[in-house]
């Protein structure tokens, strides 16, 4: 925690409406256990978002030391619930987006370091009317580990799903309607039992047309969210590997749109197993958190 007289600095951003609370931290200060996580991304008691973003340098927290020498600043990303996460792919658009208005960073080439490695990514100069630039990601490799058989349910319905990493763990449905998906209040059932230890994200998928396709996500640790950019990316390696135009096999790129609930993005994936995912990131807000609020807050 911070000073509970001074108050807590915090910004508000989204990408494609996956929304995290961005909390700067540069000298590695502060200790926001997984209670302070949650109440920060809380709806209606807090700031509200999908995760939090801890902004810090990687030589200053010990979870990024080692990756210091290939990039400064490390996202230190935590589930609504307070929980850790290898990676967040939104959430890097975001992270970028905030170091380039806070004068940390300029548009171009920018390394970030990640629990899943070090991500790099390319940010574009913003528009003459001020919109600003998409942001590119280096989604790092792709991986397809198995087990074969995997599926996963919502209530008697079943489906087969492949098991695609992204850093983070993620299975992925065909589906005929995104509404088979149900409400997603709660995590889909996976198997065979033990398949995910540390959970998984389930996204569901339709086809809008040629290298087109829509998907709803439930992310673990969050629920459902209207976009996942780790998820994106696994969507369009399944994607392709179900289209036969595997690029790890076929020796050529492919690039599949993916509509989300908030917006667009688009994934390419090359023969080398990479993936890259470009969309938007905005700042929204700023502020600074009440002092008295923070001060009731444990853990």
């Amino acid at each position: 925690m911070s000073d509970s007289t001074t108050g807590l600095p915090f910004l508000k951003g989204h990408g494609t409406q996956n929304d995290f609370v961005i909390i700067p931290d540069p000298e590695g200060r502060l200790d926001l256990g997984p209670a302070t996580v949650a109440a920060l991304c809380d709806r209606r008691a807090g700031i509200g978002g999908d995760g939090l973003l801890r902004v810090v340098r990687s030589a200053a927290d010990p979870a990024a030391a080692e990756l210091a020498d290939r990039a400064e600043w490390f996202m230190d990303y935590r589930n609504a619930d307070g929980s850790i996460a290898e990676m967040c792919g939104n959430g890097v658009r975001v992270f970028a987006r905030y170091l380039v208005e806070a004068g940390l960073a300029k548009p171009g080439p920018l390394a970030v370091a990640t629990r899943a490695g070090v991500r790099q990514v390319r940010i574009a100069e913003d528009a003459a009317d001020g919109t600003p630039g998409e942001i590119t990601v280096d989604m790092g490799r792709a991986l397809v580990p198995g087990p074969e058989g995997v599926e996963v349910a919502v209530g008697d319905r079943r489906w087969p799903a492949l098991n695609v990493n992204m850093g983070n763990p993620h299975a992925v449905a065909f589906v005929a309607s995104l509404d088979d998906a149900g409400e997603l209040a709660e995590a889909p059932a996976t198997s065979p039992e033990g398949v995910y230890p540390q959970g998984v994200n389930v996204e569901f998928v339709v086809d809008r047309g040629p290298r087109h396709v829509a998907m709803r996500v439930h992310e673990r640790g969050s629920g459902e969210t209207l976009s996942c950019g780790t998820g994106a990316c696994a969507v369009a390696v399944a994607a392709a590997r179900r289209d036969g135009a595997d690029p790890t096999a076929t020796g050529e790129s492919v690039r599949y749109t993916v509509d989300v609930l908030g917006g667009r993005l688009v994934i390419e994936v090359f023969p080398d197993g990479r993936v890259e995912k470009t969309g938007p990131a905005v700042i929204v807000a700023s502020g600074t958190l009440d002092p008295s609020w923070l001060s009731g807050l444990s853990g």
